[in-house]
């Protein structure tokens, strides 16, 4: 069984967890996720099966859409609801729209971002949220992401019995985006704490949530005897690389793992980086273009038949 579920993943659930329940309802041991999705927050979480385990990468490679709010007046430990509140700040006047519009363009393009403590990022082969509940705090690296767009979705909702201000947004960015950072800097922008209060992955790896199944769903599916018509193929992960179909020289050749000249996939030219190479109607390898060599060899073997 080979193939990627675009699974819906409830709010309450680890991406681990989901791994393992999937694991469970197809009786399959090969089972990765692409792109760790937080405990409260719901949306796309791609699962590849099988041999699809193998282009996780290349899933994970594609950008990410997300809707969800920040509210304005008080900031958490883990940067969502589900932390300590740690510092508060009564918003006694509404920021206007032009205000917040202005500070999320300027977090928009390459951007730069201090991980959580709260986060599995391993330092020294511990996870930071090991480190967090312990009462640690270690420097973590800066890495840079790219938010592609940043925008304000309808009019954010003032609460002076509350002193907070929420905004709902929609965010595309790239992997590893943390968007409750993304939530905090805002705040930090508009010169208060702030915190995610809300968030659903809409898009990823190519796949929209309308596209998503449920648990009940598969079990439904396997049940049924169905399942393999629930499985999107692990070609949909590398739609966008060159495809040549190999005849049956190449095809015995590739399966033994030879480095192949350019002259055999007819590009005398300018060599593409990856070839995405196919036997049968099927995808079995990915080959790279080694400038050394003058020559493709083997990225990754796949081999479906």
């Amino acid at each position: 069984m080979n193939g990627i579920v675009p699974l819906y993943k409830p709010r309450g659930m680890t991406s681990f967890e989901c791994v393992s329940k999937i694991r469970g309802i197809l009786h399959q041991k090969k089972v990765g996720h692409s792109g760790t999705l937080d405990p409260n927050v719901d949306g796309v979480l791609p699962i590849c099966v099988g041999k699809a385990t193998k282009v996780v990468p290349y899933l994970m490679a594609s950008g990410k859409v997300y809707e969800g709010s920040v509210t304005l007046g008080f900031s958490t430990t883990t940067e969502d609801l589900d932390g300590d509140i740690v510092e508060q700040q009564t918003i006694t006047q509404a920021f206007l729209d032009g205000e917040i519009d202005e500070a999320m363009f300027s977090l928009t393009g390459e951007i730069t971002q201090i991980p959580p403590m709260y986060s599995a990022i391993k330092i020294n082969g511990k996870k930071l949220y090991e480190y967090a509940r312990e009462g640690i705090e270690i420097d973590r690296p800066a890495r840079k992401v790219t938010i592609k767009s940043f925008e304000r979705i309808g009019d954010p909702k003032f609460d002076p019995q509350k002193g907070t201000q929420t905004i709902n947004f929609k965010v595309q960015c790239s992997k590893g985006t943390y968007v409750r950072t993304l939530a905090v800097d805002l705040g930090r922008k508009l010169g208060v704490p702030a915190v995610m209060s809300q968030l659903t992955r809409t898009q990823s790896g190519g796949f929209q949530i309308e596209d998503t199944i449920t648990f009940s769903k598969l079990e439904e599916a396997v049940e049924n005897g169905t399942i393999e018509t629930l499985l999107t193929p692990l070609d949909h992960a590398l739609e966008k690389y060159p495809h040549f179909a190999l005849n049956e020289d190449l095809w015995t050749r590739v399966q033994n793992g030879a480095v192949l000249k350019r002259s055999n996939f007819d590009q005398p030219k300018d060599a593409e980086p990856v070839l995405v190479l196919t036997h049968a109607d099927r995808v079995q390898a990915l080959y790279q273009y080694d400038q050394e060599r003058a020559a493709y060899r083997p990225l990754t073997m796949l081999l479906t038949e």
